[in-house]
């Protein structure tokens, strides 16, 4: 393509592309970058520079880039039903998924409600457990709690899930009855910080403060990520999941799993909750079901909670246009076969240990307090201080993560995530299929970028 039509292109972008998440102002000058093609773990931009996908594109593309046979499973499927929906019928492709997702679900989640993405399956959440309370006789039962920092989605409700203020704040009034508690960040933890499993207790154990706070008769549900995603992967401490069990069920509140990043492999299972051995009333999933290559979500459920629904008639008065699509459903068994066929859980098993390793090699570097994370899925904590863990100003995350490391590694061939939601990180989550080779390439490029953003400090 002609430097004239790449320049007519990122014209273009900038004053018709809303893209999500983004100051359209910082390109009113500059090229919007523009991914083309990918392949394997990597993707090329319009002029034809390859970059390591080290994000899997969002926490997505779990079986790598390129696969044709997704791409020829969504065309089959369109030529023999493109689109019908499932608001009181079904179609064979949404019947097979919803029992395969039945069928790798742990305890009695049994019952999918499928929608189109990761926010959508938390508000269905949300929304189905103030139902199924009311259905009980519980009808004082609306509210949830989850983790400071922690992002649920961008919908209402979802966004009402969510602990970060920033994000929530031109929205507000947001919907009530959404409350806080402390998250697992032991790097920074207030209490503990030397006994993770003493931690734990106390981090599970402000759930149930809260609860006792806002009075058990008025807490429906909570909902928590395995690892959490914001404020650079936060995994939960030995016993913490455990002991939140035990409050919900002494309670009578939902426990929810937001596994819209962690399952389908993220971590090692196809639920991340196998991974750390408890079994939630409800599984909230999307991102990974069909390694990107279409969209859908789902809101996976026990069958306790599906009970009232299933014995008496009562009907869940919810539902999206386009959930359990047809060529989506289709696309999400070829791609739940890929994983079966080549093994991907175990391969991130087998390689988890490697990677963290190989990450932790940045430990030396003076701008790292901390390397965090599980399977495929790291943070790296950026710090000014080592010793005492000191953090940058707001002003200097924007000048160091915005104006200079995330630039630098994409200029460098990595594309991933600097984000300061919390803390200043860089998050890696790379395709399913990396190897020891991506591991070492990206420590290197980062090696570079990060040595270069401390002479800058």
């Amino acid at each position: 393509m002609s430097s004239d039509s790449q320049s007519a292109r990122s014209k273009a972008a900038y004053d018709h592309l809303w893209m999500h998440f983004t100051s359209m102002k910082s390109y009113e000058n500059s090229p919007v970058p523009t991914i083309a093609r990918g392949e394997g773990t990597y993707i090329y931009d319009t002029e034809g520079r390859k970059y390591l996908d080290g994000l899997s594109g969002l926490f997505v593309v779990q079986a790598g880039h390129g696969r044709a046979e997704l791409a020829e499973v969504a065309a089959k499927q369109a030529k023999e039903l493109a689109f019908f929906p499932i608001w009181s019928y079904a179609h064979p492709a949404a019947v097979e998924l919803a029992e395969r997702l039945a069928h790798y679900a742990p305890g009695d989640l049994n019952k999918v409600f499928f929608t189109t993405g990761g926010g959508e399956a938390v508000e269905t959440a949300w929304k189905l457990a103030k139902q199924y309370h009311k259905l009980k006789g519980n009808h004082t039962k609306y509210k949830v709690i989850s983790r400071a920092v922690a992002y649920h989605g961008t919908p209402q409700g979802a966004l009402s899930i969510t602990g970060l203020p920033a994000l929530k704040a031109p929205f507000e009034p947001l919907v009530p009855g959404a409350h806080k508690v402390p998250n697992t960040n032991i790097y920074r933890a207030p209490i503990h910080g030397d006994d993770p499993e003493a931690f734990g207790r106390w981090a599970a154990d402000q759930i149930e403060q809260q609860i006792l706070f806002e009075g058990p008769e008025t807490v429906a549900a909570v909902f928590l990520e395995p690892v959490q995603n914001a404020g650079g992967c936060f995994p939960p401490p030995p016993g913490y999941f455990q002991r939140v069990r035990e409050i919900c069920d002494q309670y009578d509140v939902l426990l929810v799993s937001d596994e819209v990043i962690c399952a389908f492999g993220r971590l090692g299972t196809m639920f991340a909750c196998d991974k750390f051995d408890y079994v939630p009333d409800m599984i909230t999933c999307a991102k990974g079901m069909t390694s990107g290559y279409s969209p859908i979500g789902a809101c996976i459920v026990s069958d306790r909670i599906a009970e009232p629904f299933w014995a008496e008639d009562n009907t869940f008065l919810h539902g999206y246009t386009f959930g359990g699509h047809p060529v989506s459903a289709a696309v999400a068994l070829a791609n739940l076969d890929i994983f079966e066929r080549e093994k991907l859980n175990q391969h991130v098993l087998d390689n988890e240990s490697a990677f963290f390793g190989t990450l932790s090699k940045l430990n030396d570097l003076p701008i790292v307090g901390d390397v965090r994370g599980n399977g495929f899925f790291y943070g790296i904590e950026l710090v000014k201080d080592k010793a005492t863990k000191e953090t940058f100003t707001e002003e200097e995350c924007d000048s160091l993560l915005y104006g200079f490391v995330s630039k630098k590694l994409f200029e460098n061939g990595l594309y991933c995530r600097a984000d300061d939601r919390g803390d200043p990180v860089i998050q890696l989550s790379p395709p399913l299929i990396s190897d020891q080779g991506t591991f070492d390439e990206i420590e290197q490029i980062i090696r570079g970028v990060l040595t270069e953003a401390w002479t800058r400090i």
